[in-house]
């Protein structure tokens, strides 16, 4: 079963789905409008790039801080919360239990990224992580 799939079958969840590295391809699951699923995809991929810059700034400071490579990211709002695993992002509601229940089958079926969650995207599109610039 898709993790999208599975995550809609999780109370609490609104939408679930996957977005591509360049933040143009994203498929979904739930209660979105095209638009609003586009939008949330340039979102999740801008705040990727964000908050893996930040982890690399944050352990260039401390060497052995357990932040890289990034694993994902959580914002939560009032009401919502969105949360990204790998190029894997998820809307849910706010309620008791939700989230544990999200990040268990999110780290469950997309596991610990090794490599870097930007590397790991990129190659997924076809790109040459090994590729020098000259």
């Amino acid at each position: 079963m898709h993790i999208a799939k599975q995550l809609m079958a999780i109370p609490g969840v609104i939408a679930a789905g996957e977005y591509a590295y360049r933040g143009d391809r994203y498929t979904y699951e739930g209660n979105l409008t095209d638009e609003f699923a586009r939008m949330a995809a340039i979102l999740c991929r801008a705040n990727t790039l964000n908050t893996s810059m930040q982890a690399e700034i944050f352990s260039s400071f401390s060497e052995h801080c357990g932040c890289r490579p990034l694993q994902g990211w959580i914002v939560r709002g009032r009401q919502v919360s969105v949360c990204a695993v790998g190029n894997f992002f998820c809307l849910l509601e706010n309620r008791q239990g939700v989230m544990n229940d999200v990040m268990t089958v999110m780290r469950a079926k997309v596991g610990d990224i090794h490599d870097g969650v930007m590397k790991a995207m990129y190659s997924k599109i076809g790109g040459d992580t090994t590729e020098q610039l000259v």
